[in-house]
């Protein structure tokens, strides 16, 4: 099996696809990108695609826990794309750990994601 991570940001705007499992030096390459994209340009929109995703392993598992925890407020929108039922379970999973407005959606689905993330913050009417 292959490890791999791409990760392209355009603005605000970050997608990260993960095939295999999420390493440590995954973390290394992605937390340095998430830090900057946030100091300049705030909040930002992360849409995460897992390929034939096995999960963590046991140092990305506590990386992630502590991704979390750094950019509680950061990121204002989160789509998750995924192929199986226990990845549509890890976007109920992250709610709490995140200010994100958080939606899975299936991989042929990711035009949809895309476009969800992408799409401008809609002003309360209160």
């Amino acid at each position: 099996m292959n490890n791999a991570i791409q990760i392209e940001a355009s603005g605000n705007v970050v997608e990260i696809q993960v095939t295999g499992k999420l390493t440590a030096e995954m973390y290394d390459e992605l937390v340095p990108l998430v830090d900057r994209l946030v100091k300049e340009s705030g909040k930002l929109r992360m849409l995460f695609t897992m390929h034939d995703f096995h999960g963590w392993t046991a140092g990305a598992l506590w990386d992630d826990i502590k991704f979390g925890l750094d950019h509680f407020r950061d990121i204002s929108r989160l789509a998750i794309v995924g192929e199986t039922k226990w990845q549509k379970g890890m976007a109920v999973f992250c709610k709490p750990f995140t200010t994100a407005k958080v939606k899975y959606f299936e991989s042929t689905d990711l035009e949809a994601a895309r476009a969800w993330v992408r799409e401008p913050a809609k002003e309360s009417a209160k």
